[in-house]
């Protein structure tokens, strides 16, 4: 793991030393690891809609589609 070096101002300090007393972070790194990975997912699932959205319109999901999905799973 490599180490990465912030500059807060006192409030934002306060702050992130806050959640970790009230939070149950062991560390302020942790609770900025844990920050950054639900950006990260978040990022990816806006990625993954925005993929969906610009994708061909699909066949609506009729009874006759599930029943065919259904056979295929038997």
């Amino acid at each position: 793991m490599t180490t990465m070096n912030i500059s807060l101002p006192e409030a934002l300090k306060g702050f992130v030393n806050e959640q970790v007393s009230t939070r149950g972070y062991s560390t302020s790194s942790e609770y900025v690891r844990e920050l950054i990975r639900k950006d990260l997912d978040r990022q990816r699932l806006r990625d993954r809609l925005l993929a969906g959205a610009a994708s061909p319109e699909a066949d609506a999901l009729d009874d006759a589609c599930l029943d065919r999905v259904r056979a295929a799973g038997s």
